[in-house]
């Protein structure tokens, strides 16, 4: 689809030259843009955290963020331009994330991209936050020179609002446009994301938000075999047609709750609420302080019990659909024992891929380097488009939905 009266906006000379998109992604509690060429090359990305703002509460508030959005919009677009160095007229496409997300956070960077589309005459690019982040693997392989991985792949992506195992393959028929991908949903959290279980966790331990860089940090200094959480069994019904690759991590949640008040943490818990009131961002030295030899035992089979259970599904989807590559993405493949995980696995898997810390994260680079193949088919997005808190993948088929025992 293009924009109304907008059929033809494709820069005279763009096919002769790098063509440049500006990314915009405020899917949640970032405000990000960014410009990259070709989604291959990364002309500039910036990125502005809401930490402190949602800190205070454990997580994030959507009306809040949504506040913070409205404030910060124009200066990020604006400071990524400038550090890109070219001029908005220089600009072939805006390309912006139109869903899942928070609904109110997308309207802010949507109606912000369709109004700077229409004041410059350029395309508008919608595009989805999840395959924002399955393009970030691929745009960390083209900024590094190196091969693009091999499809079809296997994507893990994990974050704080999402995990799910997808099949990416490249469309390849004759009747399909060159470099357009599709996606199958083989996997699930049929609850918490693993990301919202680190939050909530670090949390109800006094660690405070965003909870898994903390946690982290504070495993390596435990024992990962000090408590032992029972793994979820995924009932296997008609729906989900025989398929156990969903996840969920609402019981490992509720059993660190039940160690907490079976062991009298409520003291040091609240020792460490004083400390996060005190210093707003505590140093590793002094979260150790605070933290007994019990407790960081605990986050160490926390962290334990969810990178087992993360690594093992994908293993299983890899072998079950003879996958050419796997990708690991989102906020949570920073985690370093995921990685450390997986790059053991590498000698005995089909190739493994990380993009690096920053692109992991929520950022506007992956959505201009998503928007690529987009733009290089024609497909615009109306001006009408609307933000879609549960938008699905394209090309994905309906997700079961049986329930965990």
């Amino acid at each position: 689809m293009t924009p109304e009266g907008n059929e033809n906006a494709l820069p005279a000379g763009a096919a002769l030259r790098p063509v440049r998109i500006l990314g915009i992604e405020t899917s949640c509690d970032e405000t990000a843009a960014a410009v990259v060429e070709d989604g291959a090359r990364i002309c500039s990305s910036v990125v502005a955290s809401q930490n402190a703002t949602h800190g205070k509460y454990g997580g994030v508030v959507p009306e809040l963020a949504s506040r913070e959005h409205l404030r910060a919009i124009v200066p990020i677009v604006r400071q990524a331009v400038e550090q890109a160095g070219v001029e908005y007229s220089a600009l072939d496409a805006i390309a912006v994330t139109q869903g899942p997300g928070l609904v109110g956070a997308l309207l802010v960077g949507l109606t912000y991209a369709k109004s700077l589309a229409m004041a410059l005459n350029k395309p508008l690019v919608a595009v989805n936050h999840l395959e924002g982040h399955i393009h970030a693997v691929i745009l960390e392989e083209r900024v590094n020179g190196r091969p693009e991985p091999e499809f079809p792949a296997l994507a893990l992506v994990v974050s704080g609002g999402h995990t799910l195992l997808a099949v990416a393959e490249r469309q390849t028929a004759a009747n399909e446009v060159e470099g357009a991908f599709s996606y199958r949903i083989i996997g699930r959290t049929r609850d918490d994301a693993a990301g919202e279980a680190y939050d909530k966790v670090a949390k109800l331990l006094g660690y405070g938000y965003p909870g898994g860089p903390i946690l982290d940090r504070l495993a390596k200094h435990g024992d990962p075999e000090a408590v032992r959480f029972t793994k979820p069994k995924m009932r296997v019904t008609k729906a989900s047609k025989g398929d156990a690759l969903d996840f969920s991590f609402s019981g490992i949640k509720t059993a660190v709750l039940r160690y907490v008040e079976a062991n009298g943490m409520a003291e040091e818990i609240a020792r460490r609420n004083e400390l996060r009131k005190r210093e707003p961002k505590p140093t590793l030295e002094q979260w150790l302080a605070h933290s007994p030899p019990k407790t960081l035992d605990l986050v160490a089979s926390f962290q334990r019990a969810v990178v087992d259970d993360l690594v093992e599904h994908t293993v299983e989807a890899a072998e079950r659909e003879n996958v050419n590559s796997i990708f690991v993405t989102g906020g949570v493949a920073a985690n370093s024992l995921l990685r450390e995980r997986f790059t053991k696995l590498r000698a005995a898997s089909p190739p493994i891929y990380f993009p690096r810390f920053s692109l992991s994260t929520d950022n506007a680079a992956m959505i201009a380097a998503a928007a690529f193949p987009k733009f290089q088919a024609r497909r615009f997005a109306d001006w009408n488009t609307p933000p879609d808190a549960s938008l699905a993948l394209e090309g994905t088929r309906p997700i079961n939905t049986a329930e965990a025992e």
